[in-house]
């Protein structure tokens, strides 16, 4: 069962620290590389780079909350998870309407 974990390519989770400005000011965040692909994959798909992106999240995590966590890395790599999951469970959605819609036909047709 470990297999599917530990045969993975360890530059996925090889850290690398890579420098934002936040407002004027530049933070540095650590995360494993496997982190920085999923915040690049997000990123794009609300059309900003990486850094906009995760700009953006500080920005609505300090409307919401009023202060960002003190390991803003951590909050970041539960970003991650949270996607991943919700694509996920998005896939498997569309994998069951679309085995529904095949066994309708073939009821119609039968």
């Amino acid at each position: 069962m470990c297999r599917i974990y530990i045969d993975a390519d360890p530059i996925l989770y090889e850290s690398r620290t890579r420098s934002l400005r936040i407002h004027g000011v530049i933070t540095t965040v650590r995360l494993e590389n496997l982190f920085w692909d999923v915040l690049h994959e997000i990123a794009g798909r609300e059309n900003l780079t990486t850094s906009q992106f995760a700009v953006k999240l500080y920005d609505e995590l300090i409307a919401l909350r009023g202060e960002v966590p003190t390991n803003f890395a951590s909050f970041l790599r539960v970003c991650c998870l949270r996607y991943l999951s919700m694509r996920e469970a998005r896939q498997t959605t569309a994998e069951s309407e679309a085995a529904g819609a095949v066994a309708l036909r073939v009821l119609k047709a039968g």
